[in-house]
């Protein structure tokens, strides 16, 4: 069990039989009274996103998930399959848990996910992935006079705002956090 005020964005816990990751945590203290933790938290298991307000001095299990890393194999069309590197071993990710970072799926890459209890509930992506640009509209140096952005295509589906000197062809590299571009490599 631990303390309300020790969760932090990233904490994972249980309440009521519910597996819980804080996405976003706000601590409150009015001049009297307790203090109030409001916390956004994804249900690991639905992926629905909902908000949990504690008062200072409560309680809640808190849930150590086991990481291993996988290699990412395909997508059967309602499960990505990945498979230890070690064992061989191959576990199903509902399509719920990727969500919207289905696009930085590339064939055969090296993906850290965290089970708990056997299940695959959330991975961890790297800080920055690069891809092959395959479709890039054209943009001409003079159409603006600074900051001067385009959108591409990635191999993956992935669409980023680039500088418009990337073309099609091009390797950019790009934060996973925020689907930035970095750079060209």
């Amino acid at each position: 069990m631990i303390d309300v005020n020790q969760l932090r964005r990233g904490v994972s816990f249980t309440k009521d039989g519910n597996l819980y990751k804080v996405t976003e945590y706000a601590h409150n203290k009015p001049a009297r009274g307790k203090a109030t933790i409001k916390v956004n938290v994804k249900d690991m298991r639905t992926g629905s996103n909902t908000v949990l307000t504690f008062t200072s001095g409560d309680r809640v299990e808190d849930v150590r998930l086991d990481k291993s890393i996988y290699q990412y194999l395909y997508d059967d069309g309602q499960f990505y399959v990945f498979m230890h590197q070690e064992t061989y071993e191959q576990k199903e990710v509902n399509h719920a848990v990727m969500d919207d970072d289905k696009a930085f799926l590339i064939d055969n890459m090296e993906l850290e996910l965290l089970t708990y209890e056997g299940e695959v509930l959330d991975y961890i992506l790297p800080k920055s992935m690069e891809f092959d640009v395959v479709d890039a509209e054209n943009a001409v140096a003079g159409d603006t006079a600074t900051g001067a952005t385009k959108e591409v295509i990635t191999q993956t589906g992935l669409k980023v705002r680039t500088p418009l000197f990337v073309k099609v062809g091009d390797r950019i590299k790009v934060n996973t956090d925020s689907k930035e571009y970095i750079t060209r490599v």
